[in-house]
């Protein structure tokens, strides 16, 4: 205050005391902030290289989470690769199993077992997103990490489409076709009549000459004929009557759909039929029991579940029915006993995985529906029996009924199992491939994360060294300021009592 006069002692020491107390305020707030240069007025070249070295800091920090997340991406990715090789591993041992057996109703379940583990592929590539971003699901999913703050370092990954596996960027698997069953239908048919042939001393034997017989013309010869027409026609060799007995037996089971048992016994000829059947006399005029409408004809009617196979003339004791599909596995086979029943072979049909029978016992129908390729066939005395037919189990150039499926499986035949084998195979390879790669990226990723760790820790490192204060040093020296202060204060008391001493003279 200029009113105020101070001596020059007084004066001096106020001064020595308000630069101690800026000082002390200047330390207080170092140590308060752990800062040597708050601002570029503290010191600019320090305070602006440490700024830059900060900001920069701070830019590469923010990049971590980033790089972070990418990795995660790239884990979700791996992780569902892993599943994957662990489906295709799946699937190539199915094509094994198939190769295994030649069951075509076994293919058949493997081949849609097979497409199964594609539909599990493909939906486990869906869901190896990580917030969004699904490297295993194509187009729209590369990912990019930045690894520095200008973005000029930085890792594309390219995605791979796996939700689709018959892509041949991708796995090249293809759905296989499952297949598609068929049926068929014909008739179990059968008819019955018995001739007593005797002659003047009894019954005749297979030895016997057809002429012995009273019933036969000694002039002419006998017809085999199908009347299920209104004009008969001729569907077996004549025999002359002449021939045996046994001659004629022959000639009638060589006429096929029909059969003939013998019984020497009594002179008995049972003649089984699939068809109406007639032995007739070349003579028209004779009166004998084996004219046109006589007792050696055979009404075929529709046999009912319960009647025995060989009331029909296409079977025999001793015939064996085999079920066989398209890769001639043979899924079983009936001998017919004397007991067999058309129940029976309905039973049998249908004990079988994927083959049904229905059989109608108004029609005689007997219908098979099956998954997979079937051939019902019939043997005779170890020979194809020719009894046995497409329509009515009559005869037939190959014996057998056969049913083609609409469509086979995929795995219908060694070659074509092969073929998905060898596509396994190539995923296989694709997988560990994509696998490498994935580990590539994900290891390149990581590595730049520490190293952006480390230089992010550098960099605050060298700002401190440019900005931090010395705490150990700014502790002295407020304990020096301190002491200097209190010095200060006593000279200044000092000075004040030498201006003091004049009020000694009043």
């Amino acid at each position: 205050m200029s009113g105020i006069t101070l001596s020059a002692a007084v004066r001096q020491n106020l001064l020595t005391l308000q630069n101690t107390s800026f000082l002390t305020a200047d330390v207080q707030n170092k140590l308060a902030t752990g800062l040597k240069v708050n601002s570029a007025l503290d010191n600019p070249g320090n305070f602006f290289t440490a700024s830059a070295l900060n900001s920069r800091a701070s830019d590469l920090s923010s990049l971590l989470d980033d790089m972070g997340q990418s990795v995660n991406t790239i884990k979700a990715a791996d992780d569902g690769i892993t599943a994957i090789t662990k489906l295709v591993e799946s699937a190539k041992a199915k094509a094994n199993q198939a190769l295994q057996t030649q069951s075509q109703y076994e293919r058949k379940q493997f081949a849609a077992q097979y497409n199964e583990l594609l539909e599990q592929i493909e939906d486990t590539a869906r869901d190896s997103s990580y917030k969004g971003k699904n490297l295993l699901a194509g187009a729209g999913n590369d990912l990019r990490t930045i690894f520095n703050e200008d973005s000029t370092s930085r890792l594309d990954i390219s995605a791979i489409d796996y939700t689709d596996t018959t892509l041949s960027t991708g796995l090249n698997l293809s759905d296989l076709v499952e297949g598609q069953g068929g049926a068929t239908a014909f008739n179990l048919l059968g008819g019955a009549t018995t001739i007593t042939l005797t002659g003047s001393d009894g019954a005749l034997n297979s030895s016997s000459t057809l002429s012995e017989s009273t019933a036969i013309s000694t002039t002419t010869t006998l017809e085999f004929t199908n009347v299920q027409s209104s004009t008969p026609t001729l569907i077996g060799t004549t025999v002359s009557s002449g021939a045996s007995v046994q001659d004629l037996v022959d000639a009638i089971n060589g006429t096929e759909g029909v059969r003939a048992e013998f019984d020497e016994s009594n002179g008995e000829l049972t003649i089984y039929s699939n068809q109406d059947f007639l032995i007739s006399d070349t003579d028209t005029t004779a009166t004998t029991a084996l004219t046109i409408g006589s007792a050696a004809s055979v009404n075929a009617s529709a046999l009912t579940t319960g009647s025995l196979l060989t009331n029909s003339g296409s079977f025999a004791v001793g015939d064996t029915i085999a079920l066989t599909d398209g890769n001639n596995y043979e899924l079983g086979s009936l001998e017919i006993e004397d007991s067999t029943t058309v129940s029976d072979l309905v039973n049998f049909i249908n004990d079988f995985n994927g083959v049904d029978a229905q059989y109608n016992n108004t029609t005689g129908r007997l219908s098979i529906t099956s998954e997979t390729d079937l051939t019902v066939s019939s043997e005779r005395s170890g020979s194809a029996n020719t009894d046995f037919a497409s329509s009515n189990f009559a005869a037939t150039t190959n014996g057998a009924q056969s049913l083609s499926a609409l469509t086979d499986s995929g795995f219908a035949t060694d070659t074509e199992i092969n073929r998905v084998i060898t596509r396994l195979n190539n995923s296989l390879g694709n997988l560990r491939t994509q696998a490498s790669e994935f580990g590539t990226n994900l290891s390149i990723v990581e590595n730049r994360q520490d190293f952006t760790r480390a230089i992010v820790n550098t960099l605050q490192e060298g700002a401190g060294k440019l900005t931090l204060a010395d705490t150990n040093e700014e502790g002295a020296n407020l304990l020096a300021l301190q002491t200097r202060q209190q010095l200060a204060s006593t000279s200044l008391s000092f000075a004040s009592q030498a201006d003091q001493t004049v009020l000694s003279l009043f």
